[in-house]
Order: C-alpha cells, then sequence, then structure tokens
C-alpha cells in the first residue's frame, strides 16, 4: 500500500511541477543574492544568512561590516520584495483571468494599479509625510488609492447593472483608469523637473532602495490577498463555466466575485505600493502556467505565485546588473520580456487550436 501510494505521488504531474517551481524559485534566489556589481564570495554571503537566520557560521570566517550590511539590509530584503512582488502581481492576474473569463485581463484591468500609482504620486508630488506612519507614509496611502479605486469601480458598477456583470466591470475599471491616468498625467505636467523624474522612475517600477520595512509591509497583504484568493479556487473553476452554470453548482456568484475582486486588488495595491507599477508579469505568467497544466485553478493559483515571484526576481537581476553600476528600472525589462513572449504564446495557442 505504501509503495502504490509512492508510486502515484512520483507519477503525478502537479507535484513535479511543484517540484519544478519550487527549485526555479531556489535557483533564482541564489542568482540574485550570489550576482550584483559589488561581488562577494559564496562563502561569506552564506555565512551572513546562516548567522542572522540562524545564529551559526558555516564557514567560520570573518565577516566584514560592510559585506553583512550590503548582503543582510540590502541584497537579501530585495530579492524577498522582487518575489513577493511578482508572486502577487501573477496570483491576481490568474484570478482576474480566471474571473473575467478573458486571457488578457490583468490586475490593471480593474483599475486598482492606477489607483495605488495615483497615491503615491500624490505623496511624491506634495512631499507628503504622515507624522505616525513615516516612512510607511507612501505605500501606505497607495494602498488605500488601490482600495479605493475598487470602491469607485463596484459603485459605477452597481449603478449602471446591479448584477456586476463582467463586462461592465471590465468598463468600469477601464473608465476609472482613464480618467485617473489623466490626473496623473496634469501631475507630472505641473511638476518640477527633479519631480518629474522622480515620479516616472517610480511609474516604471523598482525595487531597489527599499528594505525589510518594506518587506514586512507587503508580507501581511500578501498573505490576506493570497488566502482570498487560494480558497476560491473551486469558485473560480465554476466561473470559468459561465454565471448561470456557476450558480447551478451551488457557488454563490456575487459574493464569489466580490470575494475574488477584493482579494486580488488587496495583491494588486500591496504590490504597486512598494514597487510601482510592473508591466506584464500578471499578463504573462497565469498564462504561461494555464498552458503548462491546464485551467485547474487549485493549481494555476499556487503554481503563478512560484513562478512569477521567481520571475521577477531574474528580471530586478537583469535591471541591476545589465548596465552596472547602473540600474535599470525593473518595469522596463518585464515590458521587453512580456510583451514578445505574451504575442508568442498567444500565436501559439491560436496554432494549436486551428
Amino acid at each position: 500500500m505504501q509503495s502504490l501510494f509512492i508510486q502515484k505521488f512520483l507519477t503525478n504531474k502537479f507535484v513535479w511541477m511543484y517540484l519544478i517551481c519550487g527549485v526555479f524559485v531556489l535557483i533564482a534566489a541564489l542568482l540574485g543574492l550570489f550576482i550584483s556589481s559589488v561581488h562577494y564570495p559564496i562563502t561569506v554571503i552564506m555565512d551572513v544568512l546562516a548567522t542572522k537566520i540562524a545564529g551559526i557560521k558555516i564557514f567560520s570566517e570573518e565577516i566584514p561590516k560592510t559585506a553583512e550590511s550590503i548582503i543582510w539590509e540590502i541584497r537579501f530584503p530585495r530579492v524577498l520584495l522582487a518575489f513577493f512582488v511578482g508572486a502577487a502581481l501573477s496570483l491576481a492576474g490568474a484570478a482576474f483571468q480566471g474571473l473575467l473569463r478573458n486571457p488578457l485581463a490583468d490586475p490593471y484591468t480593474i483599475g486598482v494599479s492606477s489607483g495605488a500609482s495615483l497615491g503615491a504620486v500624490i505623496v511624491l508630488y506634495f512631499q507628503i509625510t504622515i507624522t505616525f506612519l513615516g516612512s510607511y507614509t507612501l505605500p501606505v496611502i497607495a494602498i488605500l488609492g488601490g482600495l479605493c479605486t475598487m470602491f469607485i469601480v463596484f459603485a459605477v458598477t452597481h449603478l449602471s447593472n446591479r448584477r456586476l456583470s463582467i463586462e461592465t466591470i471590465i468598463l468600469a475599471g477601464i473608465i476609472v483608469s482613464s480618467f485617473i491616468g489623466a490626473v496623473i498625467s496634469l501631475i507630472i505636467a505641473l511638476s518640477s523637473r527633479e519631480d518629474i523624474r522622480q515620479i516616472l522612475y517610480w511609474l516604471m517600477g523598482n525595487v531597489g532602495m527599499r528594505g525589510w520595512s518594506h518587506v514586512k509591509l507587503m508580507i501581511p497583504f500578501f498573505l490576506i490577498g493570497a488566502l482570498f484568493l487560494i480558497i476560491r479556487s473551486r469558485e473560480l473553476n465554476a466561473f470559468a463555466l459561465g454565471e448561470e452554470s456557476a450558480e447551478h453548482l451551488g457557488v454563490n456568484v456575487q459574493k464569489g466575485k466580490i470575494y475574488i475582486i477584493i482579494g486580488a486588488s488587496l495583491l494588486t495595491g500591496a504590490a504597486v505600493s512598494v514597487s510601482g507599477s510592473i508591466s506584464f508579469v500578471g499578463l504573462v505568467i497565469p498564462h504561461f502556467v494555464r498552458l503548462l497544466i491546464g485551467p485547474n485553478h487549485r493549481h494555476v493559483l499556487p503554481l503563478s505565485m512560484l513562478v512569477g515571484g521567481g520571475y521577477l526576481i531574474l528580471a530586478d537581476l537583469i535591471a541591476r546588473t545589465i548596465i552596472s553600476p547602473s540600474e535599470l528600472p525593473i518595469g522596463v525589462i518585464t515590458a521587453l520580456i512580456g510583451a514578445p513572449v505574451f504575442a508568442l504564446l498567444l500565436i501559439r495557442e491560436r496554432l494549436g487550436r486551428g
């Protein structure tokens, strides 16, 4: 009986997919830690991590203070933040695509990203600092901006269609996003040259010059949003059959929509608040995962998290090393990679159907 269980376990393709994706994330994280414009031996990096995490030394070497500061205070939180942002955007993208039954949907469809971006731009432009928030002012206001945008989209949708139809949600998101984009453009037009550079660099996406405070801010929102979505994988599978079919299967359609949108919006708002606007991650990664394992959201959601997190670590690695010692915004790298890759995936899918 035990050998039969082990055999089934080892022949299950999903088990292998989880193992492969886990190894992919581990390799991406190690590359992100080991490769940088400032070189340190692998033994030093491992000793810093082992000392800080477990209180032990692996190689018993003397750790330079600068190495400890750079690895633990800059490089390691940057890798973690890139993982959480990539995982959040990919998970939100998978949820939006499943809910809206549209492979072209992503975390920005509903306008949450635009709202979070507007909140951050207002903080940068007016140099707002809330006393009791301090350095958390920008991310907190960005998250609130994203959530307020979500409620505006809900309100517009509810006023025009009380059933919260998918088409109306998309249209409301486009309308609100367009308006917010115009407001951001107005703020940029009124800004000084230095402010424009700061705002545009933030809008293009970046996980550099962050730290443990941003990681700690991201984790609670990530865990809550991820929990909201993963426990709704059954509803997402039902939505793929259409809303009427989902109702016949016993799904509370209106309640399910609200929970899924809140979870995905929370993830998107938190990601944008700490990293800026990073495109194509939530669009490409879930689509790629579905091509590999099929449409079952029970596996699409967690695998999208793993692949998206590992992917953004590698994208950040490219962004900070390709023109070292200078850095590119990570959003530029994801757009340059994501746009052609997504086009190829779409072409391949259409040819497969033909």
